[in-house]
């Protein structure tokens, strides 16, 4: 039976820290002076409202959650943060239509940076930083942002965390689960500050070198500016720019072991970084030969594209530092491939993840093997552990669900008049949260703001199941999660 007291209690509390998140913005409209500082006023005082009813809802709920309450509880706040989310837009008129709002926050919160303003420079600072933080706060999860800050507020934090983590497998630093997560997060924060500190010195001004590093690290996407290929033309931008997506698409764990324990043996022997690497620089090659062959292109800013855009791509930051629509189409499969593969487990990208791709790549030489010597018993292992057969089901379960996914997301597209390789291409952006392939890159001709409104609702609902990988939010749909046993 679902302990709604409990659920109720947690969302109000996390509606409190969405309510010191808009107040910073707040401060950032004061600061400069603009319009948007009464819909941040709004904004915090029906937010806090809506937690402390939730609060009173949960009032005598006991602090631990079931399995089943986990599950429902990640995604709902999901749902309610992007809901909330939402009145800042409105409440200013930046947004004319609730639909588009909640498609921005969904998108933000996600870190799947796709927009449905034409015009992001029209906005205050204020706005501008509200939808940066909303990937930030993203990148790493909600719910874990809440059990590193505050974990008592989290009852049942293991089940929780399990929920929304991404990736089949998952390593622990410490015996609690809070202090792996204040350890995550405080290499997050690092990143970001150093990120911050690169730009600034490349000569971006402090709210840009903010905003950009923020989106950077949290491999979201969301830009300051319309057309962030222009802003990002500058080599020293985009050469930190492909740095910080790229250790922000190493697993978190695997980052705390290299700065914090100096385990670089550790750090270079795992499978998944050498696949990660192994394609970042192989997409990289490929997309610098063709150019550099047959563009005409310099070898350095060959080279520079190719490893912009397939990090960029491989982590689902989703940037642009050319006009990818031109490029010949043998270079769109390379990076739609990249959308589709993602990073690495526990890092703040989307995609299937390489963890995952490693795995199946050893199941499938295994069977291969095993059709050879029917007898074999061979075990599936990573990084010297073994997987168990539980694991490699649901990898396999996985996949065909995934996979089956992108399929009715393409149908329902075309459905709504999208042609063929734009579906593809948006569905990839929705499901592995790479968000802008359609504005700078591949299909520039059609943006998100031109969309049906029943197909903003479905993709908004797709970059969920992407981002909280499919099972946490299609569980909650199942017959047999609403019995009482």
């Amino acid at each position: 039976m679902i302990n709604w007291k409990i659920i109720f209690k947690i969302l109000g509390s996390l509606l409190f820290l969405e309510v010191t998140m808009m107040l910073v913005c707040l401060g950032l409209s004061a600061f400069y002076g603009e319009d948007d500082l009464t819909a941040f006023i709004i904004s915090a005082a029906v937010t806090l409202l809506g937690g402390m009813v939730f609060h009173f809802m949960g009032r005598g709920s006991e602090n631990s959650l079931s399995r089943r309450d986990a599950y429902l509880v990640v995604t709902l706040v999901w749902i309610v943060y992007s809901l909330f989310g939402t009145i800042p837009f409105m409440a200013g008129g930046y947004l004319n239509h609730f639909t588009d709002a909640y498609f921005e926050m969904m998108s933000g919160f996600t870190t799947t940076g796709a927009t449905i303003i034409d015009d992001v420079e029209r906005l205050p600072h204020g706005i501008l930083f509200w939808r940066t933080l909303s990937q930030w706060i993203g990148g790493l999860g909600i719910v874990f942002f809440t059990i590193a800050l505050l974990p008592s507020m989290v009852g049942g934090s293991v089940r929780v965390f399990a929920a929304e983590a991404t990736g089949p497998i998952r390593t622990k630093l410490h015996p609690k689960l809070s202090t792996n997560a204040q350890w995550l997060w405080i290499i997050y924060i690092l990143l970001t500050v150093a990120c911050t500190a690169a730009y600034m010195a490349c000569g971006i001004d402090w709210f840009d070198g903010i905003n950009y590093a923020m989106t950077s690290t949290a491999t979201g996407g969301f830009s300051t500016h319309n057309d962030a290929a222009l802003f990002m033309h500058s080599p020293s931008v985009e050469y930190v720019c492909t740095l910080f997506c790229f250790l922000s698409g190493v697993n978190f764990t695997l980052l705390y072991l290299l700065f914090v324990r100096f385990r670089i043996k550790d750090f270079f022997n795992n499978a998944e970084l050498r696949l990660y690497l192994g394609m970042t620089l192989g997409a990289a090659l490929i997309i610098m030969g063709v150019l550099f062959f047959m563009r005409g292109y310099d070898l350095e800013h060959a080279f520079r594209c190719g490893i912009f855009q397939s990090v960029s791509l491989l982590t689902t930051t989703g940037l642009y530092n050319d006009n990818v629509g031109t490029w010949p189409h043998i270079l769109w499969g390379i990076l739609l491939i990249c959308m589709f593969t993602g990073a690495c487990s526990g890092s703040t990208s989307g995609g299937f993840k390489c963890v995952r791709i490693a795995m199946i790549a050893r199941i499938v030489k295994n069977e291969f093997r095993q059709i050879l010597h029917p007898n074999a018993v061979l075990p599936l292992k990573v990084n010297g552990a073994n997987v168990p057969y539980a694991k490699r089901v649901t990898l396999v379960a996985y996949l065909s669900v995934y996979l089956l996914l992108c399929v009715v997301m393409m149908l329902i597209l075309t459905i709504g008049n999208v042609d063929a390789a734009n579906a593809l291409s948006m569905t990839l952006g929705c499901m592995s949260n790479v968000g802008p392939a359609l504005s700078n890159g591949i299909g520039p001709d059609i943006t998100w703001s031109g969309l049906p409104l029943w197909v903003k609702w479905f993709c908004s609902l797709m970059m969920l199941i992407g981002r909280l990988e499919v099972f946490s939010v299609l569980i909650i749909f199942t017959p047999a999660f609403w019995k009482e046993r």
